[in-house]
């Protein structure tokens, strides 16, 4: 049992790589993701049928091509497990904007999902989400008050959405939001999904204040549907890999706030 647990999370971070890899440079061989990942070319094909399963990739003979970007934005599971280092510093920044006795809503985003690990210390605190796994980490935290909100659920997203979702958003009003979407560039920004904009919109209109959450692998980069413009949010906070040319569009636009990956 204990040896099952221990290979888990190298066959993780191998798979991530391996999606990575293969949606940066949009095909490769089992043999150079053999290479990539250091192990044998028999354990990578076993990797490309789990994130063939999974819809992320597509496999062809001696190895695989990329599914559209739209399908790893809308994986919760590949979500989770991207540019943690970078979501966690945009986190800690976020978090220095809450207040004690503060309302906060949070979105669906694994941005957002750091944000809510560092609550505890905050509180008295009211939250407000729609995502399954920040209802998880909020709800045993002493004096942080949860409020989620149902709908319909997503199993890809891992969250509730759908017009119950935006009626229940609707009803509240909180200090701020802070939200994350899949693409901007330095004018607006985008999601893959209507259905997800709606939900994202309402939170935007239900709050005070609106915080970005957006690291530099979304930028600058489109999706299908417009969300907002990007100067509609109070405040934007990014992580130290954004080119400083953008950087400097977004400055122009909208307060921006640099979190530093390395301290």
């Amino acid at each position: 049992m204990s040896t099952r647990r221990g290979d888990t999370r190298p066959q993780e971070a191998r798979q991530q790589a391996i999606a990575e890899f293969v949606a940066k440079q949009g095909s490769a061989t089992a043999v150079e993701l053999a290479e990539l990942t250091g192990v044998s070319v028999m354990t990578v094909h076993r990797d490309l049928d789990e994130l063939a399963r999974r819809g992320l990739l597509r496999k062809f003979r001696g190895g695989v091509s990329a599914q559209p970007s739209t399908v790893f934005e809308s994986d919760a599971e590949y979500r989770l497990n991207a540019r943690i280092e970078q979501k966690r510093a945009i986190a800690a920044r976020a978090a220095e904007l809450i207040e004690p006795g503060d309302s906060v809503m949070l979105d669906d985003s694994t941005t957002a999902l750091q944000l809510a690990a560092l609550l505890e210390p905050l509180a008295p605190l009211t939250v407000v989400t729609n995502y399954r796994r920040t209802i998880d980490e909020v709800c045993a935290m002493k004096d942080v008050r949860l409020i989620a909100l149902g709908g319909d659920y997503f199993r890809t997203h891992d969250s509730f959405n759908g017009l119950p979702c935006t009626e229940a958003i609707s009803s509240v009003n909180v200090d701020t939001a802070f939200i994350s979407t899949s693409a901007m560039t330095a004018a607006m920004t985008y999601h893959q999904e209507q259905e997800i904009v709606v939900v994202k919109r309402a939170m935007l209109a239900s709050a005070a204040t609106r915080v970005l959450l957006m690291d530099s692998s979304k930028m600058p980069r489109t999706a299908l549907h417009h969300l907002v413009p990007v100067d509609s949010f109070d405040r934007v906070i990014v992580d130290d890999g954004v080119d400083a040319d953008l950087l400097a569009e977004l400055r122009d636009r909208v307060e921006v706030e640099v979190a530093p990956t390395k301290q």
